[in-house]
């Protein structure tokens, strides 16, 4: 469905794949059914590796993107949520100062969007 299981919002020098293994750890702490991870081509070296020496979760990684259109599994969740998010005015550039407010923001969005489904 493209629910969110973990938010971790971190400065712009952390490169995204030493932040995706944070995201991972507190998915993984709230979450310890976890037995798999998707994740595309940008995540197959240091997240890859930490994750599964870490935590012992499979890591997928999907194929690059072609130039013809392609529907690839589950990768679209991922895709979409963030479509989603990007609805939302206060998302769409760097407003906040602080982290914890981008996070509730993007919890607010998140909240709003699911809302919309029922």
């Amino acid at each position: 469905m493209g629910n969110i299981l973990a938010v971790y919002i971190h400065a712009a020098n952390i490169h995204d794949t030493k932040g995706g293994c944070y995201v991972f750890a507190k998915a993984k702490k709230n979450y310890p059914s976890i037995k798999a991870v998707c994740a595309d081509e940008g995540y197959r070296g240091t997240f890859k590796r930490l994750t599964e020496a870490v935590f012992g979760v499979r890591v997928d990684i999907s194929k690059q993107i072609k130039p013809k259109f392609e529907v690839l599994p589950k990768r679209w969740r991922v895709e979409r949520t963030f479509s989603w998010l990007n609805h939302s005015r206060r998302l769409s550039k760097d407003y906040e100062v602080k982290t914890a407010s981008e996070k509730n923001m993007l919890m607010i969005s998140h909240l709003h969007t699911l809302l919309k489904r029922l």
